[in-house]
């Protein structure tokens, strides 16, 4: 019986070690659970086998009820969280602009390329932001006041002195705070007809697998490589497009990365990290304090317009701005054959 318990474990906790799914996981097991009914239904009474695992079919008939109970009461339960969603979402969604709605989106809709279908579609997007740091403020910002009806942040940090040289969407007195109900806040008070979900924890891959297919774009305005392959990996998988900015002391750069779209991947540009030393963090380096503003808007206007569909996003190419000199250029970019993300 104690092998069996430690197959179970390996199967669970190992497997959440290599990064499988709780759907496969528990398909494992429950291979290893109709084994086992199996043993006890063909092999005789006494035999080595069984009197191992429980000496009779009995309990594991009963364990099994009892989790067909548990699984059918979980999906009943998720099914009516989905139904109360629709209905609280749904009003919002199919009702027409209020006046102070259309007072305040006025110079979106007198846009062309926008209008009013343009202000619906952004009314009715649903917007991941990864980190409310340098990038993630100003784009958090100007994501609420263009009228994105959901916007998600998330990120584990609190607001420190320090960051507010350049991350303008908090503010002195709130110093101690997690960033996420700070930059809540902070949208709330710009636009309160938008929904804001913080999300107070670091990215990993179950949050990345959980919370992207709740969103239509990503973006992600982190500060080290771990975590901007670990979200390209999953918006790749999601079939999500992916906004990505960096920078560094004068210098930024932003691209969307969507093969989705025909346009590469993260990784198919960047295949390795570079190595300690070569990328030093803001921290180490330095960054001038309105380059994450300049550059974490841009995210914001290619958010637009990917919801949108106005213009021509920044689909297979790279925007570099250089604040020092005021000059900008784009770098063509392809997919790679072998991207091991999205090669296949």
């Amino acid at each position: 019986m104690l092998a069996l318990i430690g197959i179970v474990a390996l199967i669970w906790g190992g497997g959440h070690l290599m990064g499988a799914s709780p759907k496969l996981r528990g398909g494992l097991l429950a291979g290893l659970y109709l084994a086992l009914l199996l043993v006890h239904f063909v092999l005789p009474d006494g035999h080595p086998i069984r009197q191992n695992t429980g000496g009779s079919v009995v309990p594991w008939l009963i364990l099994g009820g009892i989790l067909a109970i548990g699984g059918a009461y979980a999906l009943v339960l998720r099914r009516l969280k989905e139904r109360a969603r629709a209905r609280t979402e749904s009003p919002a969604r199919n009702a027409t602009f209020s006046g102070a709605e259309l007072e305040r989106y006025a110079r979106h809709i007198v846009l062309r390329e926008l209008g009013g279908p343009g202000q619906r579609a952004l009314r009715d997007a649903r917007v991941l932001v990864i980190g409310a740091g340098g990038l993630g403020a100003p784009a958090l910002q100007y994501l609420a006041a263009a009228g994105v009806g959901t916007v998600g942040v998330i990120d584990d940090d609190v607001v420190e002195n320090a960051n507010l040289q350049r991350q303008v969407i908090h503010t002195d007195a709130r110093i101690g705070l997690p960033k996420v109900a700070s930059a809540q806040a902070a949208m709330l008070a710009q636009n309160p007809y938008v929904t804001v979900k913080p999300y107070r924890r670091r990215l990993d891959a179950d949050a990345a697998r959980t919370l992207f297919a709740e969103y239509d774009v990503i973006l992600d305005g982190t500060d080290n490589f771990e975590t901007r392959y670990l979200a390209n990996a999953a918006a790749v998988r999601a079939g999500k497009p992916l906004i990505s900015g960096a920078l560094s002391q004068w210098e930024g750069q932003i691209s969307v990365f969507a093969p989705a779209l025909n346009a590469p991947c993260y990784q198919c540009i960047f295949p390795e990290a570079p190595a300690p030393g070569l990328a030093p963090s803001c921290a180490e380096a330095g960054v001038l304090g309105p380059l994450p503003g300049v550059l974490g808007a841009m995210m914001a206007v290619e958010t637009v317009k990917l919801i949108s569909g106005a213009g021509q996003p920044l689909l297979g190419e790279m925007l570099i701005y250089d604040a020092l000199w005021g000059e900008t250029r784009k770098i063509a970019l392809k997919r790679r054959p072998g991207c091991p993300v999205c090669g296949g």
